[in-house]
């Protein structure tokens, strides 16, 4: 098993890479104006949206790592919080990306919000009794 700090420091460094190809990927259409509807478009905000998530939630898991690199915390917590923090990592573009493909995947949102504030738990709560 990977230890938190390592696991994360890696996802986010991966999740930097996928932000950058995807958007390499997805700039290649936006000079097209009314590509996915045009920019104001549901479904292009919600590919651009995916994107930033990558770079986003990529540095908040190395972050993450890089403090408890700083400021230890128990395993029990330091592994709650990873976990929380990579499965953000993965659901929040893929939320984005299949609500622009199909608005009804709008309700998988909760999933890396919850996500994100069980990796933020587990941080803070580490961090009070340590």
């Amino acid at each position: 098993m990977v230890e938190p700090a390592r696991l994360n420091l890696m996802a986010g460094w991966i999740s930097m890479v996928a932000g950058a190809t995807s958007g390499a990927t997805i700039g290649l259409f936006f000079h097209k104006e009314q590509w996915m509807g045009g920019y104001a478009s549901l479904r292009r905000r919600m590919i651009r949206l995916g994107h930033i998530a990558f770079f986003g939630l990529g540095i908040i898991n190395v972050l993450f790592a890089l403090s408890l690199a700083a400021i230890p915390i128990p395993a029990r917590f330091a592994g709650f919080a990873s976990a929380g923090f990579v499965v953000s990592l993965v659901t929040m573009p893929v939320s984005c990306f299949m609500t622009a493909w199909r608005t009804g995947f709008r309700y998988l949102f909760p999933i890396p919000v919850a996500a994100v504030l069980v990796g933020l738990g587990g941080l803070i709560g580490g961090w009070l009794v340590a």
